[in-house]
């Protein structure tokens, strides 16, 4: 059961990751593309923003396939962990631990099981 249960988390974390990438990078699922993204990245003072964008994008695609397929935790779990430190430093930190205030909760969360799955391992149910 422990394996379908890692299965379980690894699917529905690591989809949705990537599903956020697509957001980045492709503006997929409502998100804004590279270059909405970068606009918004510069803003931030992340600069240049369309790069800093496709970095991010490209990290919570492949960090979430790389989760949802079972290969190469350790990868999976810094390609997860820096983009949600950036994201905690630069727009969340300030806000509080509540995500219904805008805070880091969210992050928090990704970077736990991010690390959580890289010091188990995936489970006997990968590709």
């Amino acid at each position: 059961m422990v394996d379908l249960g890692l299965l379980l988390i690894r699917l529905v974390v690591g989809l949705t990751f990537a599903g956020h990438g697509t957001q980045k990078v492709f503006g997929w699922f409502g998100g804004y593309g590279l270059k909405g993204t970068g606009g918004w990245m510069e803003s931030l003072g992340l600069k240049p923003g369309v790069f800093m964008a496709l970095l991010a994008g490209l990290s919570e695609l492949l960090g979430g396939l790389l989760m949802a397929a079972g290969w190469g935790m350790p990868v999976a779990a810094v390609l997860f962990v820096i983009p949600m430190l950036v994201a905690i430093v630069k727009v969340h930190g300030k806000n509080g631990f509540w995500v219904t205030q805008n805070g880091f909760e969210y992050n928090l969360i990704l970077i736990a099981v991010a690390v959580g799955l890289a010091l188990t391992g995936p489970g006997a149910y990968t590709l």
